[in-house]
């Protein structure tokens, strides 16, 4: 007779895949700070610099002017984010391996942030990519955890999708 096993929770690889994104970014940010000049670029690439910055807002420094409200109504939306990831990871099986990664990735990112903006009331950003005269706003490891993460959310979404038609 066969026994039925509980599924296994994603949540402990997600949490692993969170504290490494965590950890690299944290140390990639310090890196930034004791190296870098504020909004002095050093040329790296044709493309890419490393520019320190601070963004008191969120994405593309929407709300950096706010006046300093916005440090706290980002980093409440921070931690609900969080637990609802957590709660997510918790009930999502093991199995999904890619799910899993990009809900680690996302919640990594948004804790990497959250630690600078209850530290220091905003975002480190360092990496500068620009094309001609033009730059895409500065970014860190948090900002690229959390893209790929939802990147990866939805192609599991999107193959789920496929598979259900």
């Amino acid at each position: 007779m066969p026994v039925n096993r509980p599924a296994r929770s994603g949540l402990p690889w997600g949490l692993a895949v969170a504290g490494l994104v965590l950890v690299i970014d944290q140390l990639t940010k310090w890196l930034a700070l004791t190296a870098l000049q504020p909004y002095q670029p050093e040329p790296l690439l044709p493309v890419l610099n490393l520019t320190l910055a601070f963004n008191t807002g969120a994405a593309f420094s929407f709300l950096a002017d706010g006046g300093g409200w916005q440090r706290w109504l980002l980093s409440a939306v921070a931690v609900a984010v969080g637990v609802y990831l957590l709660i997510w990871l918790r009930g999502l099986e093991a199995r999904r391996r890619l799910e899993v990664a990009g809900l680690g990735l996302i919640l990594g990112g948004a804790v990497g942030n959250l630690v600078d903006r209850l530290r220091l009331g905003g975002v480190i950003d360092f990496i500068d990519v620009h094309v001609g005269g033009w730059h895409w706003p500065a970014f860190n490891v948090a900002d690229s955890a959390i893209t790929l993460g939802v990147v990866a959310v939805l192609v599991t979404a999107w193959r789920d999708w496929r598979r259900g038609r």
